[in-house]
């Protein structure tokens, strides 16, 4: 595909139907996806390929709670998760959350979703020169997240499709002790790759316009 192709319809893929991912072709989607930046060039990222039912089953009960926390917290009318406005969610609400999810429904189905990666970093490695200050710390996110974003394009470009999602971060303790990650190393992402159901080639995005303005943050809007 032409990059202006793979980067306009990469889109968050959830839906899935039965398919393989080829070692060679997921080889290929990490072989491109390596040259993604890091700081210092320190590629601090570790990558787990996980085609065992049993793992994805259990990763999937570690998810199942946060989630069902940010749909109580949605359905509040919150932001779920954010660290600025604090939460008025009780455990009784996040309990109460039937949750109908199939992402974490099929995670354990490798003939519907062929394989996992846990993407993963060593915070020994990342710079993260926002850490001495009292809000929750972002610039870690910087040596990793390209990288992924990398996966996800180069699945996009062989005819597959992914989705970058978080939700196992407040099981984090208990995903290391499963795969066998030392404490330093950060869960940045569980990414199921598989063939999209749909293969979108039109999204919706905000206009330059709308997020862009010049010298100052009251500045007119960058305009060509």
């Amino acid at each position: 595909m032409e990059f202006s192709d793979v980067v306009r319809s990469t889109f968050a893929v959830r839906d899935f139907v039965p398919s393989t991912l080829p070692d060679e072709v997921l080889y290929r989607i990490l072989d491109q996806a390596r040259f993604a930046p890091s700081g210092g060039n320190r590629q601090g990222w570790r990558v787990l390929v996980l085609r065992d039912p049993e793992k994805r089953r259990r990763l999937a009960d570690f998810a199942r709670t946060p989630m069902q926390e940010y749909i109580a917290r949605r359905k509040a009318g919150e932001v779920p998760f954010n660290t600025v406005v604090p939460t008025q969610i009780t455990p009784e609400q996040i309990a109460a959350v039937t949750l109908r999810f199939p992402l974490l429904d099929h995670l354990d189905d490798v003939s519907l979703i062929p394989v996992v990666l846990v993407v993963a970093v060593d915070l020994s490695r990342v710079a993260s020169f926002d850490s001495m200050l009292s809000r929750i710390g972002v610039i870690s996110g910087g040596s990793v997240y390209p990288f992924v974003w990398n996966i996800l394009m180069g699945a996009r470009n062989e005819g597959y499709g992914g989705v970058l999602t978080t939700f196992l971060s407040p099981r984090e303790a208990d995903v290391q002790e499963m795969l066998g990650l030392p404490a330093h190393f950060a869960i940045a992402a569980l990414v199921p790759l598989g063939k999209p159901r749909k293969q979108l080639t039109r999204l919706t995005r905000d206009a330059v316009e709308d997020f862009t303005r010049v010298e100052h943050w009251d500045g007119p809007a960058f305009k060509p």
